[in-house]
């Protein structure tokens, strides 16, 4: 099969830049889906489909429990094959075109359907998109990074390739997703039930991006660490019992999973919650494209700059400096009121603290399973994977469940053009107060990670065993 991946089966490679842009891309088109779950999911079911918010955000919450048991299924699943490409890329080329179809289905539902139809329609495409086919890509996905090298500089850089593709996709969305929904379906706004026509024609596209994305990523990247026996030789598995164990036992790894959820629990709060603020708050749902893209281009621009600080400083440090300022960012917005410079600026300060934070996040936790190795003698990398994207879903599902609840607590009302004030001070509070807390928290949480201090010594170890 074709590739353009470094030509070496070395696991302590360093890797050129066709692996790390080939990983990076196939980011780009999961982004999308990530994305439009987040920011526009429960405003296209409650002002388009006209969905009722709490219903919406109990469907959700019941989802996480399929969800949470997906992804380890996936995780053992991909410990488990052995195939020509590998533990990872075969299924992202398996499972990319069913995604696509998916994710139009979840945005297409059909104006004729009402009542408790409608609700079952959105469990069940619902949780195909994110509890099935979105599993079983991003566990994969998650696992290329330390299936590609053991360099833990490596797993760094990828993790920041990954985020600035996810930030590159969060740009090209929030810029122009809106724009064909409109474009496509002749409306005036996006959020009329006539627009439904564009909602489908603009997903189609996305799916599309969703396709070409994860068919790059596998012909960029290639599996070294465990090596995959054309001749149909398979390396022993790592029981399950015996993974769970050495997972649940390793610290570190337990404070990423509570760091992944934090992130993506507050990615659903400020991006979700824009489109409301905007909207509703402060009049214009146009003005999520400037307010939102200047968190995303800001997190664009610093990834860029985090490899060097990753090098100096390290992993955890950088980390730790991101969430100081996306903490300050959201406590800015919160104080800003309705001044729309100030909200841009402090957009900018949490994108500047987000890119650093979550593109040190994914190499912390290759960085985790490289210590369960040396501490239990396995690395079970499909396993520690499955439950770190479940820790990113649960977060963007419950961040879902949060808004929605909020919402409806503030009695928000999709059919109002204008919403109640206690309602508008249910989308501030979720907008920047929520959002800083669990930042605040985390950051404290976060004190306890020593293991970049800890890493020379690790590989060292390891590296004589061999």
């Amino acid at each position: 099969m074709f590739s353009f991946a470094t030509k070496t089966d070395n696991p302590n490679t360093k890797l050129g830049w066709n692996d790390r842009i080939g990983y990076g891309i196939g980011n780009f088109g999961m982004a999308w889906v990530n994305g439009m779950m987040s920011a526009f999911l429960m405003k296209y079911l409650t002002d388009v489909s006209l969905v009722d918010a709490g219903v919406v955000s109990f469907i959700i919450a019941i989802s996480k429990l399929l969800d949470g048991v997906s992804d380890l299924i996936m995780g053992r699943i991909v410990d488990s094959t052995h195939s020509k490409l590998g533990k990872a890329r075969v299924w992202l080329l398996r499972m990319c075109i069913p995604m696509a179809i998916a994710t139009v289905l979840l945005f297409s539902i059909p104006a004729t359907m009402t009542g408790m139809l409608k609700y079952i329609y959105v469990f069940v495409i619902y949780n195909l998109v994110n509890s099935v086919f979105y599993t079983s890509m991003a566990v994969p996905y998650n696992a290329i990074i330390s299936l590609s090298t053991t360099d833990t500089n490596e797993h760094g850089m990828l993790g920041n390739i990954a985020m600035i593709f996810q930030t590159i996709a969060n740009i090209a969305m929030n810029t122009f997703f809106m724009t064909m929904v409109v474009k496509f379906s002749g409306a005036a706004e996006p959020y009329m039930l006539e627009a439904q026509k564009g909602w489908t024609l603009a997903t189609i596209v996305v799916g599309l991006i969703i396709i070409l994305s994860a068919v790059i990523c596998v012909l960029g990247t290639r599996e070294r660490t465990v090596k995959a026996s054309e001749a149909g030789e398979k390396p022993d598995d790592i029981p399950t019992k015996e993974a769970l164990k050495s997972l649940f036992t390793n610290k570190y790894w337990l404070l990423m999973i509570l760091g992944m959820f934090v992130i993506f629990f507050i990615i659903v709060l400020y991006s979700a919650g824009a489109i409301f603020y905007c909207s509703d708050v402060l009049g214009d749902y146009a003005l999520y494209t400037p307010v939102n893209n200047a968190l995303s281009i800001a997190q664009f621009a610093i990834m860029f700059i985090t490899p060097f600080f990753m090098m100096k400083f390290g992993k955890h440090k950088t980390y730790m400096v991101g969430l100081v300022a996306t903490c300050l960012g959201f406590i800015g917005t919160g104080l800003a009121g309705t001044n729309l410079m100030l909200l841009i600026i402090f957009n900018v300060l949490k994108g500047i603290g987000l890119g650093a934070s979550g593109g040190m996040a994914f190499g912390m936790v290759a960085d985790t399973l490289e210590y369960g190795q040396w501490k239990d003698g396995i690395k079970p990398v499909g396993m520690g994977n499955a439950a770190i994207s479940a820790s990113q879903k649960l977060g963007l599902g419950l961040g879902q469940v949060a808004l929605g609840a909020i919402l409806s607590f503030g009695g928000y009302d999709g059919s109002l053009s204008v919403q109640s004030e206690s309602a508008k001070a249910a989308i501030t509070f979720l907008f920047n107060w929520l959002p800083a807390i669990m930042i605040a928290v985390t950051f404290v949480i976060m004190l306890f990670y020593t293991l970049d201090k800890e890493m020379p010594r690790i590989h060292e170890e390891l590296e004589n065993r061999h």
